[in-house]
């Protein structure tokens, strides 16, 4: 399977505030760290905090923090948040698509079980499982070779 970037971003926010649960970090920081657009994270950090996943504050002293502990935010609920806008293929699509092979099509039921197998396997992980390693500490994230 391949994620949205929009869920890749939402994944990398999620791990970097589990880094730093007692710390309110702020859009543009991580932006910067991670080398994400602003303007494309910006509409990440409103999905989440929409998902009850991030809390946020505006304002000096402001920015966002996880809503729950890390260890209560699973990876396959976050997925399954972040791509239900997004249809693995055409006939996934909720208006249905426009697959001529739909009526007699064997490979739909195929798809939606390795999805499901995939989003089942996340369901075992957490976000504080794969917290950034080194981003309460300090560390930043090696800069963009241009």
């Amino acid at each position: 399977m391949r994620l949205a970037a929009f869920t890749d971003y939402g994944l990398r926010v999620l791990m970097r505030l589990a880094a730093a649960p007692d710390e309110s970090l702020t859009t543009f920081r991580i932006a910067e760290e991670f080398h994400i657009p602003y303007n494309h994270l910006a509409k990440v950090v409103q999905d989440l905090a929409r998902g009850g996943f991030v809390t946020t504050q505006r304002g000096a002293g402001g920015g966002m923090r996880l809503a729950r502990a890390p260890d209560k935010i699973g990876l396959g609920e976050v997925v399954r948040y972040l791509e239900q806008r997004y249809a693995l293929v055409e006939c996934f699509r909720s208006d249905g698509g426009n697959c001529l092979l739909t009526p007699g099509c064997r490979l739909k039921s195929r798809l939606a079980q390795a999805s499901e197998a995939f989003i089942a396997d996340l369901d075992r992980s957490s976000v504080a499982d794969c917290a950034f390693p080194g981003s309460g500490t300090g560390t930043r994230v090696p800069a963009r070779k241009r």
